[in-house]
């Protein structure tokens, strides 16, 4: 009960500044990365960060991914992030809506210390609080691990989407992982004495694990029913020949479509049951949603198997823009969408398309990594004041990210009257 009541006075916290279409005016970084101290004003669609690799574009949009969710898409250790010889880091973004008070996010970090999140200066009892309130999607060149890579990616990939849209599984997620934790241990401890645990340690760590993992499943095998129509559609946006996206899902048992919460807590026990030996000769437990595996498929072939280099790429695109849908459709504010040198393996058809895209109403506020500004010129001059480019160099040893003009298309050159 404590847990739901924070988290409510979170949600009441934000429900008063949020409405549909946020936008986030200004970043400011402190002592992050690269970023000694760099502040940013941002447009409300396009916002493209170039200039030469390791000078600090991909830096905001880790910023930008901390405060959302608390954490890199690029480290899994915080102190990497704070700046050489600095005691800490912070990071602070304003949003609001068109007509709404401006609502200030800010995360900081001391090593040692741990991280803190506040919103309009109240400090949130959870870092969890706040994941799902400012939604975010981000794809970089790592993402192409999600068709080609192991079965971990693609379950973090879930993991991600279901967190931000449905604050009780992240919670189901988190209490899930410490209860297997727990009963690794004591499958440990009794495999090193070659007997197996007593029932009244092992059992109740196992009726939570069916418990919590039954309900992660039984909210996967949902989401995915519903998420298989925004992934045809992104492929669709993307991508003109036509071919047929579909994810199968290969969890604890073969499961009827409708199977509900107690049929599969009952197909968990049973498997739990027949892998019973080999948890006690391994010490460890093998049957759960941690082993959870999504198949990728176009038109029936497995992409992981037999997909081009191009397949490849499009489907993990589809997969980050039918995220965006996704998450779009569930929540209160429109999600970010940050794109780390995305553009880089694409040709020029793909981005073209991809970029009329990012330009239409149906995604909101982006933020697009690239070592030139070239190929964006044009999309980004045919409205300036919906977009922004930002120039990232070294300066005294530090990232600095200035505005630039954008270039002007020939359509709006005024034109020179004749002598």
């Amino acid at each position: 009960m404590q847990i739901l009541r924070a988290h409510s006075q979170v949600r009441s916290l934000f429900s008063v500044a949020t409405v549909r279409f946020m936008i986030l005016h200004t970043l400011r970084l402190r002592s992050f990365r690269a970023h000694r101290e760099s502040e940013i004003s941002l447009a409300p669609s396009i916002n493209l960060l170039h200039g030469p690799n390791g000078v600090g574009k991909t830096n905001v949009l880790e910023a930008l991914h901390y405060l959302c969710l608390t954490k890199s898409f690029v480290a899994s250790r915080d102190r990497y992030a704070v700046r050489k010889g600095a005691p800490y880091l912070e990071i602070e973004g304003t949003v609001a809506g068109v007509r709404e008070e401006p609502m200030t996010v800010r995360m900081a970090y001391v090593p040692g210390e741990g991280k803190s999140i506040f919103v309009n200066g109240a400090e949130l009892d959870r870092l969890a609080d706040i994941v799902g309130m400012l939604p975010v999607v981000v794809f970089s060149p790592e993402d192409y691990d999600l068709t080609a890579g192991g079965p971990d990616e693609r379950r973090r990939f879930v993991n991600n989407i279901l967190s931000q849209a449905r604050p009780v599984y992240m919670d189901d997620l988190m209490k899930y992982r410490r209860a297997r934790r727990q009963r690794n241990e004591v499958l440990r401890s009794y495999k090193k004495r070659s007997a197996p645990p007593p029932d009244e340690l092992l059992e109740p760590w196992t009726e939570e694990l069916v418990s919590l993992g039954s309900r992660i499943v039984h909210r996967r095998r949902a989401f995915l029913q519903t998420f298989a129509d925004d992934l045809a559609e992104a492929y669709r946006r993307i991508e003109a020949v036509a071919e047929r996206p579909t994810i199968e899902y290969d969890t604890i048992a073969d499961l009827d479509p409708d199977a509900g919460v107690e049929a599969v807590a009952a197909a968990f026990r049973a498997a739990l049951a027949r892998k019973q030996e080999h948890e006690y000769n391994r010490g460890t437990t093998l049957v759960g949603p941690q082993r959870d595996e999504l198949i990728f498929r176009l038109d029936g072939l497995e992409v992981r198997r037999y997909g081009s280099q191009g397949q490849h790429r499009t489907f993990a695109m589809a997969l980050k823009l039918a995220q965006y849908f996704y998450l779009q459709a569930r929540s209160d504010t429109e999600p970010l969408l940050l794109l780390d040198d995305a553009f880089g393996k694409l040709d020029a058809t793909r981005t073209g398309v991809f970029l009329d895209l990012l330009r239409s109403d149906a995604v909101g506020q982006s933020l697009l990594t690239a070592t030139g500004r070239a190929p964006f010129e044009e999309a980004l001059a045919s409205a300036p004041g919906h977009h922004r480019i930002l120039q990232v160099r070294t300066v005294d040893g530090a990232a600095s990210v200035e505005p630039e003009a954008p270039a002007v298309s020939e359509s709006a050159r005024p034109v020179r009257p004749p002598d």
